[in-house]
């Protein structure tokens, strides 16, 4: 995708919340219905396939880049006053995926039992719009108990793996289950409800996880499972 065109419509203003102790700014907005629809039946057509560039734990196609451009549009200009983004830097959009959640707890690698983060830049942003009406696992917010990090920045990356390297070596591998809660290792300190129509975007860098609940959201049906749209951008 390329750099998101000049035309500007009127951005929807969502309620930026700060979390955990390090205070990082969320930013959810409730109500993003004129676009849940059409992305709604755009996914139910996709061809979905394992995603094999990243952990996530199930099943992704590709969303088409004009609407994707368009939910950007509406809401990344009050990201640079959120998160003190230098106004030279210009937003990059980068992919853009339909997503679904279909690996068993018994399918799970190591790396996909514990909380993640996306990369460890200033300014790259994950936007995730919940796109299925039901009640589905939340997005949570995790800190790493040994070293206090709920953000790992390039100045954290080395210091978070070798911790959280060493903790598994005394400690043992994560037990085989989705990480839905606090463990030995991390605490759950915050969580996005899934709400159909709802839209969060966070940095890539804070440690997060699906909260997989195993019995309504392992699911390979669109028109079912735990289906979100995933955009993912920077500025740069």
């Amino acid at each position: 995708m390329s750099e998101a065109g000049s035309k500007k419509a009127p951005a929807l203003i969502g309620s930026g919340r700060r979390i955990g102790t390090e205070r990082t700014p969320v930013l959810v907005i409730d109500g993003f219905t004129p676009w849940t629809e059409p992305l709604r039946r755009n996914a139910h057509a996709g061809s979905f396939a394992e995603d094999g560039a990243t952990l996530y734990p199930g099943l992704r196609a590709k969303m088409p880049r004009e609407p994707a451009l368009a939910v950007l549009e509406r809401v990344y200009r009050q990201l640079y006053g959120l998160y003190r983004i230098p106004s030279s830097l210009r937003l990059k959009p980068l992919q853009a995926y339909f997503s679904l959640v279909t690996r068993s707890p018994a399918e799970l690698d190591t790396l996909q039992r514990i909380p993640h983060f996306d990369t460890s830049s200033p300014f790259f942003f994950a936007l995730l719009l919940y796109l299925n009406p039901g009640s589905h696992g939340a997005t949570g917010f995790f800190r790493h108990k040994p070293t206090g990090y709920e953000r790992i920045g390039d100045d954290r990356v080395d210091s978070y793996l070798v911790s959280a390297s060493e903790y598994m070596q005394s400690a043992g591998a994560p037990a085989q289950q989705y990480c839905t809660g606090t463990t030995g290792q991390y605490e759950l300190y915050h969580q996005i409800e899934y709400l159909q129509h709802r839209l969060a975007i966070y940095p890539g860098n804070l440690l997060h996880s699906i909260l997989v609940d195993s019995e309504r959201d392992i699911c390979a049906d669109p028109t079912r499972g735990r289906l979100t749209a995933n955009i993912f951008f920077e500025f740069r």
